[in-house]
């Protein structure tokens, strides 16, 4: 398992966090930064770098984890990328059911609203599979048709 990771100035702490979180466990990881806290950076290229590296990868259990204030902004700049299905996930049962349901591949949290249980979140996306029945993949790839 490989994990790409990139923040905004909102998400900065959290990613932090996340690093350190991901090294307890000795998953590997790449950060795409910031590298330091800038109140004028933007969500944007973050998430083009994490959307660009993770297409590159042809590992199956590889991910992207993107943080921001609100994660809207993020995930809307990943799923610009064919072959991205990004997603913001409150919750474990979210995290669960869009990585079974939707086979997504790029968690956005937001550091404002997700940062007591983002444990939670990470652990539940991270293992959580795909469901192989049809249905989920056929919508799955419709979801890259234009």
């Amino acid at each position: 398992m490989h994990i790409y990771l990139g923040a905004d100035h909102r998400g900065f702490q959290l990613k932090t966090d996340v690093i350190n979180w991901l090294t307890s466990r000795q998953i590997t990881f790449t950060d795409f930064g910031a590298d330091h806290f800038d109140a004028e950076d933007d969500y944007n290229d973050f998430a083009k770098k994490v959307a660009t590296a993770l297409l590159s990868d042809n590992r199956p259990d590889s991910f992207g984890i993107l943080l921001c204030g609100s994660g809207q902004g993020m995930c809307m700049q990943a799923n610009r990328f064919k072959g991205i299905r990004a997603v913001i996930c409150a919750d474990s049962t979210d995290a669960v059911e869009t990585r079974g349901h939707n086979d997504a591949n790029v968690l956005c949290i937001s550091a404002d609203k997700s940062y007591h249980n983002y444990t939670n979140i990470l652990d539940a996306f991270i293992n959580a599979s795909p469901l192989t029945e049809e249905k989920y993949q056929r919508r799955n790839e419709k979801l890259d048709q234009n």
